[in-house]
């Protein structure tokens, strides 16, 4: 009973490839990604500054929400959207007023900030071609940099 459950399962997830051992990239590989036209969102550097101390958990899922929203759009809307709406906007990096972490080099002069919530918290990163690094997230208003 125990494989037949396992088959199943299989057979609904069939569409998951598994992780290749081979460290050559195809051609169809290669397709994909620049078929993609919407925000890849990456949180290997994303710094602990202001989501730390928050524990509103609905901050997080209109956050994921967010993170949704924006990927539907993709980057021709993203860019054509008001800045306080799902646009992007880019901010002087002496703005930040926590330390920018020292792998952003100083010739990196601005960030890129959407808004994290519909209440004009941010997301603040760098955009490199189709991914969205995220450095920080601000829970409250002003905690990540000076808004004007």
């Amino acid at each position: 009973m125990a494989k037949a459950k396992k088959r199943k399962d299989t057979k609904r997830n069939s569409f998951i490839k598994g992780i290749s051992t081979n460290k050559n990239i195809t051609e169809e590989h290669i397709g994909v990604y620049e078929s993609i036209d919407y925000p890849l969102f990456s949180f290997k550097y994303l710094q602990e500054h202001s989501i730390r101390d928050c524990k509103d958990h609905k901050f997080f899922f209109d956050f994921l929400i967010r993170l949704r929203k924006l990927s539907e759009l993709g980057w021709n809307q993203i860019r054509t959207s008001a800045r306080h709406s799902f646009g992007m906007e880019k901010i002087p990096r002496e703005s930040i007023i926590p330390q920018i972490p020292n792998f952003i080099t100083p010739d990196v002069e601005e960030l890129h900030v959407f808004r994290s919530n519909g209440n004009n918290t941010a997301l603040v990163g760098l955009q490199i071609d189709k991914i969205f690094h995220v450095l920080f997230i601000e829970t409250k208003h002003g905690d990540i940099y000076k808004h004007q």
